[in-house]
Formats: C-alpha cells, sequence, structure tokens
C-alpha cells in the first residue's frame, strides 16, 4: 500500500485519540521503566504515554515513515524506529507495550500478543485496543462497493477479516497471564455529514480498497460509496450525522 497520511489522520484526532486514553487509564502500572508504543502513528498515543510515565524510557515504533516523521517532529525528546508490529522485539523485557488501533491489520494478531506477553517484564502489561467495526455500514458498503462495480478483481483481498470473538482472545491469552481484562466501548461519534464519514474511513479503513486503483477507478469508487454512505447514515434532527464506532480492548498482565 501506499504510505499513510498523518495529515487525513489527525484531521479527527480528538476522536482518535479517546480510545487510547480510555485504555491508558486501565493500565495497572505506577512507574514502569520502558514503555513501547507499537504503531503509534504521528504519536498522539506516545504524547499520553509520555505524559502519563514521565520517568520512563519511551520507545515508538510504526512501518510508515510519514506517521514517524509527524511523530518526531511532535516527540522529539521520544526514540521512534520504523518497524513492523508482526515481528518487533524489545531489546530489553518491557513493563508496559501499548497498542492503539494496529492489530486489526494483523491476521495472526493472537499469536503476536502471545509472544509480545512473553517478552515483557515480571508483572509487565499488554495494553491493545482494535476496531471491531467491520459489520458497521461504513465498512460494510466498502465491501458491497468493491465487488458491485470494474474494480471487482482488484480488489479481492481487500477487505480487514473480522475479529474473532472475546472468547477467542480469552483462551488464547489467559494461560500467559495472571490478569486479564477484555471490554467492548462503543462510541457514537457526532459527524458533520455522510462525506465527513467517508473523509474519516479514507485514511484508515477504506484505504485497502483505494491503494490499487486508478485515478478514475477511485474517484467513482468514491462517488458510489459516498452515496451508499449517506443513505446508510441519514441526517440527525438538527443537522449531521453520528458514526456508531466499537472497539475492542484487552489489557494482560504478565
Amino acid at each position: 500500500m501506499a504510505d499513510w497520511s498523518p495529515e487525513t489522520y489527525l484531521k479527527f484526532e480528538d476522536e482518535r485519540t479517546r480510545p487510547a486514553r480510555d485504555l491508558l487509564n486501565a493500565v495497572p502500572l505506577a512507574e514502569p521503566s520502558l514503555v513501547i508504543d507499537i504503531g503509534c502513528g504521528p504519536g498522539n498515543s506516545t504524547e499520553l504515554l509520555v505524559e502519563r510515565f514521565p520517568g520512563a524510557r519511551h520507545l515508538g515504533i510504526d512501518t510508515s515513515p510519514a506517521m514517524l516523521a509527524k511523530a518526531r517532529a511532535r516527540l522529539p525528546g521520544v526514540v521512534f524506529l520504523e518497524a513492523d508490529a508482526a515481528g518487533f522485539r524489545p531489546d530489553a523485557p518491557p513493563d508496559l507495550m501499548f497498542a492503539n488501533a494496529v492489530f486489526q491489520w494483523l491476521p495472526d494478531h493472537r499469536d503476536v500478543f502471545v509472544r509480545l506477553l512473553g517478552e515483557l517484564a515480571p508483572g509487565g502489561v499488554l495494553a491493545v485496543q482494535m476496531p471491531d467495526n467491520i459489520g458497521e455500514p461504513s465498512h460494510a458498503l466498502m465491501r458491497e462497493v468493491a465487488a458491485g462495480g470494474r474494480w471487482a478483481g482488484k480488489l479481492k483481498g481487500a477487505a480487514r477479516a473480522p475479529l474473532p470473538p472475546v472468547r477467542t482472545y480469552y483462551e488464547v491469552l489467559k494461560p500467559h497471564c495472571r490478569r486479564l481484562d477484555i471490554w467492548h466501548s462503543v462510541y457514537n461519534h457526532p459527524l458533520a455529514d455522510a462525506a465527513v464519514v467517508v473523509e474519516w474511513v479514507r485514511s484508515t479503513g477504506l484505504k485497502p480498497f483505494l491503494d490499487p486503483l486508478d485515478d478514475g477507478e477511485r474517484a467513482d469508487f468514491l462517488a458510489a460509496y459516498t452515496q451508499k454512505v449517506a443513505e446508510a447514515y441519514p441526517p440527525l434532527e438538527g443537522g449531521g450525522v453520528l458514526l456508531r464506532f466499537p472497539r475492542l480492548f484487552i489489557v494482560a498482565t504478565r
């Protein structure tokens, strides 16, 4: 895929940072020594970690050079490295590995979680948040438009797989930790209109559908998708629309 766009992502910084803040509030640590932000993006989640744990050594990793450049400009005192979450191994046992909205992209992330738990210092925490919104209209309509247009061949496999049931995570992770908390939160984001819903997902879930298309296909795909989103998210009384956004949270203590 083409590189991620921090500018598009940060148009909704407050909304995207709120789940990271909620996840951090559930982390049962007081004074960790080493904190790693996996999939740090433009540094908005890393900034929360630095504010919460000012005495810790902080490291942020991401695969996107553009996101890392934005993170380094935002937090010049933090080390940021280009690395893949799937194979990342810390150079020392961390007390906290924090991952806000990254592991949903990895089909085998359950195995990665088990490996990362083994990398933690004793009493360390793996804290993860993942969008669980594949069934929402915003994402179901991506698949519908992808399957119904001249681009169908190009977009086979573009859709991200749904997350497994909570039971699956519990059964996989519980043998490797002494405490495990798993829960869902549903956020309802008031946005101006359907076009803003499209802008929201354009930098994340919609990206794998747009990247393989040429300019003409991309414009036609967006037009068809925007029309369907407008039907699925009707205006509220007084204006605007609500974007329903379920997210899965996992806090595992080794």
